[in-house]
């Protein structure tokens, strides 16, 4: 072809396709969205569960602390104050129909097999189903059951929990 024909014929250059656009993005855009916003959403809510947990056990503890600074006329109102918030923490952590009815032994047992490692029924911590229930009960070991208390109330109150 000669010079003046190609000319003549009003060829145009090759011209590249348009960059995609920004929006909208891909699919699997926005499949990575939905899994990083899913996974952001899992650990607030494991964080504020955590939290939570955190401040009702830091709250259970200074309430057991409160009852190691009181005064009781009786070794039996101490042992009593103790046995009922050891309670109330098992009734918020477990079925009430399993808690509930339990006393004595079958306090103690239970105590033991959710954290206490047999020391409530063989050691300090049998008191608890003596003392309410005698006229005159002997003192207590007051240190090692509120340290037994504390230690089944980190275990069943607990961020763990």
């Amino acid at each position: 072809m000669t010079p003046s024909a190609a000319a003549h014929l009003d060829l145009r250059d090759i011209h590249a396709a348009a960059p995609p656009a920004f929006w909208p993005p891909a699919p699997g855009w926005w499949l990575l969205a939905a899994l990083v916003a899913a996974t952001l959403g899992y650990g607030v809510f494991v964080l504020i569960r955590y939290y939570r947990r955190r401040r009702l056990q830091q709250r259970i503890l200074a309430t057991l602390d409160e009852l190691e600074s009181a005064e009781f006329d009786n070794p039996a109102q101490f042992v009593s104050a103790v046995s009922t918030l050891l309670r109330r923490v098992a009734l918020m952590r477990y079925r009430r129909s399993e808690v509930a009815s339990l006393s004595g032994d079958a306090w103690l047992r239970f105590l033991d097999a959710t954290g206490g490692g047999g020391t409530f029924a063989d050691g300090p911590g049998s008191v608890l189903a003596t003392a309410p229930y005698t006229r005159e009960p002997e003192a207590p070991a007051r240190q090692e059951l509120l340290a037994l208390a504390r230690q089944w109330i980190r275990r069943n109150a607990g961020a763990s929990a």
